[in-house]
């Protein structure tokens, strides 16, 4: 199948998307040639249209080749293994990040004009482009979405390689293409007319739709109050200053501290998934990076439980000197080897920690410092994941505190089986409601 062009594909593709109309839908174009993809998209759906911007974080010496990307709402992904195998220090590494940032938020400016961006918040977001090639602009498009508060997200192109799922992992919870041509060299070569996409195309596309759109799509469909508190922060653990993103609700009744596994950060698309889900029943969210950019490139540091289970005491700590938190109970959820962090940091003298949740977690990477846990735990692991499920097992009969342990049915380590995370979330939900609503409020200063 080849496009007459991006307005062919995107009434081909809005076909195949019929079953989201009326379904609380938010458009949203990767300038500049998603944009007259995602606006046929739109209009098909009778959906509001706004842009997304994303850069590539290209390495100096070689920009071609992608160490990451950055988004709106200050994401960021990073991948550890092409800046250490290329010998990119972090200084670099934030000369190129403001480099791009500074361009991102220029092409915000230039798209968007003053308006307000479309609001995300509990909605479905169908990220639209007019192709996938390497698939990292998209992928940082789909961790901007989940920042913004999206319940669920849809990535939908006309055309893209065979194996493009694969790169993508859970960053979306539905993915739709309408041909994966083998052999695949360009997204330019299944277009009859593939003409460059202007910046001035761009901007009647979202002027013209957002003259369309009914006064509330830029505001919280729902009706829901917009959060006390939601924004980027950063805390001093020790001698090191992590990044955090923090979500605090009207009325919030606990808040949850994240600590992330192996290979991840508080940009992780399932964390923000499952803080999402517990933004939403009135508890708040911390999630922050365990490691800076340096520590990651050392693989031992991801293992020095130990080290992280510090760094996430001194995070609690910081949480409990705001004024808006302090009187408020606090969970720990970790993943991967952050759950080993976080029941580490529980069985801290005085932590005074109200509840744990691991998910496909190393409960094990805890030792000697199992048996000193009492904070009620919540060992959550996939059907799949046979030899982590064996650990927990292990792990929980190490435990003298309240546990349970839920296994999800067909799911792998990583729960990106459909269905899978939200059923995960939805009983770490239910532990974390049930047991630090029922939590005494922590005294100032604990």
């Amino acid at each position: 199948m080849t496009f007459v062009d991006r307005a062919d594909a995107g009434r081909r593709l809005a076909a195949r998307l019929a079953h989201l109309r009326g379904d609380q839908v938010v458009v949203l174009g990767l300038p500049r040639g998603g944009v007259p993809v995602a606006d046929e998209v739109a209009r098909a759906l009778g959906a509001p249209l706004d842009v997304i911007v994303v850069r590539k974080l290209g390495v100096p010496f070689q920009p071609e080749l992608g160490m990451g990307a950055i988004g709106e709402d200050g994401v960021r992904i990073i991948n550890a293994e092409v800046m250490r195998l290329a010998g990119v220090s972090a200084s670099q590494l934030d000369e190129v990040e403001a480099h791009e940032r500074a361009e991102l938020e220029d092409r915000v400016r230039r798209f968007r004009g003053d308006r307000p961006p479309v609001a995300l918040k509990g909605r479905t977001v169908v990220l639209v482009d007019d192709g996938v090639a390497t698939g990292s602009t998209a992928r940082a498009a789909c961790q901007v979405a989940r920042a913004r508060g999206a319940a669920r997200v849809v990535l939908a192109v006309p055309v893209a390689p065979p194996d493009w799922k694969d790169r993508f992992g859970t960053d979306a919870d539905e993915y739709v293409c309408l041909e994966t041509p083998e052999p695949f060299y360009a997204v330019g070569q299944f277009y009859d007319d593939f003409t460059q996409t202007s910046d001035e195309e761009v901007i009647a596309c979202l002027a013209r739709a957002a003259q369309a759109a009914p006064a509330a799509a830029t505001t919280n469909p729902a009706g829901d109050d917009p959060p006390s508190r939601d924004e980027e922060v950063e805390v001093m653990a020790g001698p090191v200053r992590l990044g955090g993103h923090l979500t605090l609700p009207e009325n919030a009744t606990g808040v949850v501290v994240f600590a992330h596994g192996s290979g991840s950060s508080r940009h992780s698309p399932r964390n923000r998934y499952v803080a999402t889900v517990l933004n939403e029943v009135g508890l708040g969210t911390l999630l922050f990076d365990l490691l800076t950019v340096e520590e990651e490139l050392d693989r031992a540091n991801v293992f020095d439980i130990s080290m992280l289970a510090r760094r996430l005491v001194d995070v609690t700590k910081w949480l409990r000197t705001q004024s808006d938190m302090a009187h408020l109970p606090v969970g720990y959820f970790g993943a991967s080897t952050g759950a080993g962090a976080a029941l580490w940091a529980a069985a801290e003298p005085g932590a005074d920690i109200a509840a744990v949740v691991s998910r496909g977690g190393r409960p094990d990477l805890a030792g000697p410092r199992l048996a000193e846990v009492v904070a009620p735990t919540l060992l959550i692991v996939g059907g799949r994941d046979d030899v982590v499920l064996d650990l927990n097992r292990q792990a929980q009969a190490r435990l003298r505190c309240e546990s349970d342990l839920v296994v999800i049915p067909g799911a792998t380590h990583l729960f990106e089986e459909p269905g899978t995370l939200q059923a995960a979330a939805g009983v770490a939900r239910d532990w974390l409601t049930s047991h630090l609503q029922a939590a005494p409020p922590a005294l100032d200063g604990q």
